[in-house]
């Protein structure tokens, strides 16, 4: 097994690097301030070709690998978890789901705009009562065979919560009930927001990823002709729980960036704050701190990388989806802890945002809930393990 970034992959992270730095770091304590990250570093991750990676060329964009991508998803998260979901949802959940089951007309009208950064798309799965039990969602798409066309349209009734980009979004990749056979009575649409009866509200007062445009969606008789769905009829969950198990390397790969940017703004503040007479760095239980601390980051950066590799080779979806869930699990747990211990290591200080690790810590708590919680992962782990679902009645 190399554990080593080839040629490329390591190119993809120092670009990440230096964009970060030069461009996110800056801003972040006022984004986070006015709760809006500026819309205009989308115009920026497009023309760097980060909302294009491993989509195809001929769609507008650039060849990388699951491996590369995690390593631009890891600084963007160091930089700023607001932005790094900007790019793990419209390119990550949508994007590359469009690419995978779009038909080509689909693929040309959306992908070179999403890959651009000319719009954004937003996934829309989660409802106010449906969270882990994806397969119960009640949203409801019927039938209408009037003025849609030969094959038929749509008409799409229901609300979504907890939507990244939902206000943003110029496309939202909505899962609706088409029958009540349970998850395999789920479809996906490809939805314009700007139809009549599409709502995207705000939602404020979040803990965290303050600069992140998360919304509640309302759509109230939102007409799509039949080639907005995206995949067959029916097979709509499928869809959603493939883009999710890739989503969760997404999501580990931002939560070890997370932690790397909380540790290194520890190192750095523990080397320079005195007390006793020296700087703090040179007590041993702050040294415990951080030696935690880098030993956790460096366990889960290799889980998601593995997981990536995994992901590039082809791994069956049982093992893949197990690997995901060990990756999703660990480093966000990780990040949660890594971004504490950094607060103990500034003190008082770290509880204000005139320093870095209070967002930090506000940041990671969301990433062990969404993208499926800590708790829902170790039951994927546990079935992998004994060959039991858990989450069947028996």
């Amino acid at each position: 097994m190399d554990l080593e970034l080839n040629e490329t992959q390591a190119a993809f992270r120092k670009m990440a690097a230096e964009f970060v730095d030069a461009e996110i770091v800056p801003n972040v304590r006022e984004w986070d301030r006015r709760e809006e990250v500026d819309l205009g570093i989308v115009r920026r991750l497009g023309e760097l070709g980060f909302l294009a990676l491993g989509i195809p060329e001929e769609y507008g964009g650039v060849e990388c690998d699951m491996v590369g991508y995690t390593t631009v998803i890891e600084e963007l998260g160091r930089g700023d978890s607001s932005v790094r979901g900007i790019v793990s949802v419209s390119l990550g959940l949508v994007a590359k789901s469009i690419a995978a089951h779009g038909t080509e007309a689909q693929k040309q009208e959306w992908l070179p705009q999403l890959t651009s950064g000319e719009a954004l798309a937003c996934f829309a799965l989660t409802e106010p009562g449906t969270g882990s039990d994806a397969g119960s969602l009640i949203s409801r798409a019927r039938r209408d065979m009037k003025g849609a066309g030969e094959a038929g349209g749509w008409v799409l009734n229901g609300q979504k919560t907890f939507i990244t980009n939902g206000t943003w979004a110029k496309v939202a990749l909505v899962f609706a009930r088409t029958s009540d056979d349970g998850g395999r009575g789920v479809t996906a649409f490809l939805v314009p927001t700007d139809l009549p009866g599409f709502t995207a509200n705000t939602i404020h007062g979040k803990l965290g990823l303050r600069g992140q445009a998360t919304a509640e969606l309302v759509l109230e008789d939102v007409r799509v002709p039949d080639s907005a769905r995206l995949g067959e009829v029916g097979k709509g969950l499928g869809i959603a729980l493939g883009a999710l198990t890739k989503g969760r390397i997404s999501v580990a790969a931002g939560a070890t960036g997370l932690a790397q940017g909380a540790l290194n703004a520890a190192v750095k503040y523990a080397g320079e704050r005195e007390q006793f007479g020296r700087p703090i760095a040179a007590f041993q239980l702050v040294q415990e701190l951080l030696a935690d601390s880098a030993v956790e980051v460096e366990a889960a950066r290799l889980l998601t990388w593995r997981a990536a590799s995994m992901a590039d080779r082809g791994a069956g979806r049982q093992d893949l989806a197990t690997a995901a869930s060990m990756a999703k699990y660990h480093a966000s747990e990780t990040a949660v802890k890594v971004s504490n211990n950094a607060l103990q290591v500034f003190g008082g200080y770290g509880y204000t945002d005139e320093t870095p690790v209070g967002k930090y810590v506000r940041d990671a708590r969301v990433l062990t809930l969404y993208e499926g919680t800590s708790q829902m992962q170790k039951l994927i782990i546990g079935r992998a393990l004994t060959g039991i679902d858990a989450l069947v009645p028996r």
